[in-house]
């Protein structure tokens, strides 16, 4: 059996990107159909963002139980119920998924569950679990369905020893030894978390650092503070093959150091080495869309090559975040409905939810190096701020960026508790051409972590109050 429907915009894939999307289309007064094959809220709010911070939520929660003593409170960690804290998480993400719709349809928009596939620039097939097909015609489409993650050689997901990050996020037993391939965000995020919990976390990465692409200042701070954790990293290390324990052993993990191979015994290995484009089976080639290396080019109104198409999120490609396809989604559907609106963000703050936390925004400061740039930076210790020192919190740092001439602010990376919200104000700086100089003589309040951002500022000028100034020239 088949039915017809017929929209101004169809939305095909409810993550970040496509709910968004889907919202502000109705808000516009756009008859919209968002459309999804498994569940609403996408990957991040079922499997992804929203999971991974609860669970990162509660073992920092246990990491300062754990160290409570050190401020005379006598709190004794008699255990760990991962299930129940997999039924907390699993509370949370019906909570906000079981929002998304309601949103959307507030909004004025229709939801749609089944698989999409075009079948022209303005028609497309959706098929339900149950067969049945659904023929929508439409004036536009908006895709945006998503990403998944990427399986090396040897190391296919079954879920059970070789675990996926939606694998990792599902776990309701506490490993005693993880492996962990790849010392990117996600990987170090989910070690991290574990490794608070009470697992003996290795994490095997084949560059030469964790991280790659952060600075050095970053870089450094997070290997001492992973050593902290107890977790141990492995560098220039290639994951060769895998073999699943049995009668309560554990497996083991091969890989290639310097040559030579060195088994890992694990009771479960996280593969996290990035994400791939959901691009297959959308019949995008066929209608002529432009498709390169799995990923769907989009212009800064977020319209493909085909003027009745958009793509959106991590479809779109790079920055593959949830916030910066939130953007694209409102971008695009602004653009549907007629109104003057493109992506032209002057920047995107990253944040990896590790302990402490790592956020940044704009450049590094190896990176405008590398553009010739001649900039000023300053920096400012966790430890010279008294919110952090009466909160137990002193490991961290803010550093910013200036253009050495305009003192236009460049960017900053912030590591530390709460650097995930304190970036948003350097971002705002950035978007809005402020100079560090606006920034120091903002007053903030005290005493709060935002003082480091003011500090610096301040510092940028070699003026910080609460810590030593380095010489600079005149």
């Amino acid at each position: 059996m088949s039915g017809e429907r017929h929209h101004d915009a169809v939305v095909i894939g409810a993550g970040p990107a496509g709910y968004v999307c889907a919202i502000r289309l109705g808000q516009l007064g756009v008859d919209t159909l968002l459309v999804d094959a498994e569940h609403l809220g996408g990957v991040c709010l079922n499997v992804g963002c929203i999971p991974s911070k609860a669970l990162i939520h509660a073992s920092k929660e246990v990491a300062h139980l754990r160290h409570a003593g050190d401020m005379g409170i006598d709190a004794e960690l008699k255990g760990i119920d991962l299930g129940k804290m997999q039924e907390w998480k699993s509370g949370i993400v019906k909570k906000l998924t079981g929002g998304v719709g309601s949103l959307v349809k507030g909004a004025g928009g229709q939801v749609l569950m089944g698989r999409a596939k075009l079948t022209s620039p303005t028609t497309l097939d959706v098929t339900g679990e149950d067969g049945t097909v659904t023929k929508v015609t439409t004036k536009n489409i908006v895709l945006a369905t998503g990403s998944r993650p990427i399986e090396i050689p040897g190391f296919s997901f079954d879920e059970e020893f070789v675990l996926s990050s939606t694998g990792a996020l599902a776990l309701t037993k506490l490993p005693e030894k993880m492996i962990v391939i790849g010392g990117g965000y996600i990987g170090l995020e989910l070690g991290s978390c574990y490794a608070q919990l009470g697992t003996e976390v290795t994490v095997v990465e084949m560059m030469d650092q964790i991280l790659p692409g952060f600075s050095p200042d970053v870089v450094k701070f997070m290997s001492r503070a992973l050593k902290k954790q107890g977790v141990k990293v492995i560098l220039n290390a290639k994951a060769k093959s895998q073999s699943a324990g049995s009668d309560g052993k554990p497996g083991t993990v091969t890989v290639e150091v310097d040559g030579a191979d060195q088994e890992l015994p694990a009771d479960v290995v996280v593969v996290a080495v990035g994400r791939r484009p959901n691009s297959e089976g959308l019949g995008l080639e066929e209608i002529g869309v432009n498709v390169e290396r799995g990923f769907v080019p989009a212009d800064s109104a977020q319209r493909t090559n085909v003027p009745s198409i958009f793509c959106i999120g991590d479809l779109a490609g790079q920055p593959m975040l949830a916030h910066a396809g939130s953007k694209e989604g409102e971008v695009a559907a602004e653009v549907i409905a007629g109104r003057a609106s493109e992506n032209d963000a002057r920047c995107v703050p990253a944040v990896v939810f590790t302990h402490p936390e790592i956020a940044t925004v704009g450049l590094f400061e190896h990176e405008a190096k590398e553009q010739g740039r001649d900039i000023k930076v300053g920096k400012f210790p966790y430890a010279a701020l008294g919110r952090a020192l009466s909160t137990n919190a002193t490991d961290g740092y803010v550093k910013l960026l200036a253009d050495a001439e305009t003192d236009l602010v460049l960017g900053a990376e912030i590591v530390g508790d709460d650097a995930s919200a304190l970036i948003a104000e350097v971002a705002l700086a950035i978007e809005m051409g402020a100079t560090a100089e606006d920034l120091a003589l903002t007053i903030h309040a005290h005493p709060t972590l935002p003082e480091g951002i003011m500090e610096a500022a301040k510092a940028v000028h070699g003026e910080a109050i609460h810590a030593a100034n380095p010489k600079r020239r005149r």
